[in-house]
């Protein structure tokens, strides 16, 4: 079966502006927030202005601005998964016209040593996932190309974090025994499903991702534990971590 779908030889058919019109211009960095908590607070605490919306046959999801550190910044709900979240960030980039992401979820952790009490930054991310190989040659891993202007920004506001591997799934009710020991192998310490599709994008497009995570969950070779994910989802404190990135941007 051909694995590697990357074509750079041909422009797509269509466009965002097959469904949205011109490119629209409404911001400097965009936040996809994952987390439906932290999205409302965004709302609750800023003053917001919906700017558009992500158009699907399921759902709308309003596009909202608002000013931080003389910066115009974008945020909306996320969906999980590499494909849908990738996608929608397209989408983002052509009605907004940020070009700067910041974003930042849950993970499962593989070496809880390493990642607690830390948030980890991906500095490259197993491709696990299918929409990456659309967006860039095949190959196992994807450099997250940021990851040292995240470290180096949590390095000065002594925030802490480590910096490592982690891998992006497509399927978490499949990772099995023998997949968690092949990239535990491959020095991987966290296991999530958006970073190398939406990372693949950036690239393709030129653009800047940063990206962080905190632990929750923890998976070993032959146990799981759900640990702290609630608070690894939701806690504010992700909010204000992407904050510090986006006033040293």
């Amino acid at each position: 079966m051909k694995a590697d779908f990357y074509d750079a030889s041909n422009e797509a058919i269509f466009t965002p502006e097959s469904f949205y019109g011109p490119r629209g211009d409404f911001a400097d960095i965009c936040i996809p927030v994952l987390s439906f908590e932290i999205h409302d607070y965004i709302l609750n605490a800023f003053e917001c202005v919906k700017c558009g919306q992500l158009i699907a046959c399921n759902i709308n999801t309003p596009i909202y601005v608002f000013e931080y550190d003389k910066k115009r910044i974008a945020f909306y709900q996320s969906s999980m998964g590499s494909a849908i979240a990738s996608h929608q960030l397209i989408e983002a980039n052509w009605i907004t016209g940020a070009e700067k992401f910041v974003m930042f979820g849950s993970a499962g952790t593989l070496d809880f040593e390493q990642t607690d009490g830390k948030y980890i930054v991906p500095s490259k991310a197993y491709r696990g996932e299918g929409l990456s190989f659309y967006y860039c040659p095949a190959g196992d891993y994807i450099e997250v190309k940021c990851s040292g202007v995240v470290s180096d920004i949590f390095c000065k506001a002594n925030i802490p974090y480590t910096e490592g591997a982690i891998w992006t799934t497509d399927s978490m009710y499949r990772e099995t025994k023998a997949l968690v020991d092949a990239r535990k192998q491959e020095g991987c310490i966290a296991v999530e499903m958006e970073v190398a599709g939406v990372q693949s994008v950036c690239d393709f497009h030129n653009w800047k991702l940063y990206s962080f995570l905190c632990a929750g969950d923890v998976i070993s070779d032959e146990s799981y534990s759900v640990g702290e994910l609630s608070e690894a989802n939701h806690g504010l404190d992700k909010l204000n971590a992407a904050l510090t990135i986006i006033e040293a941007l």
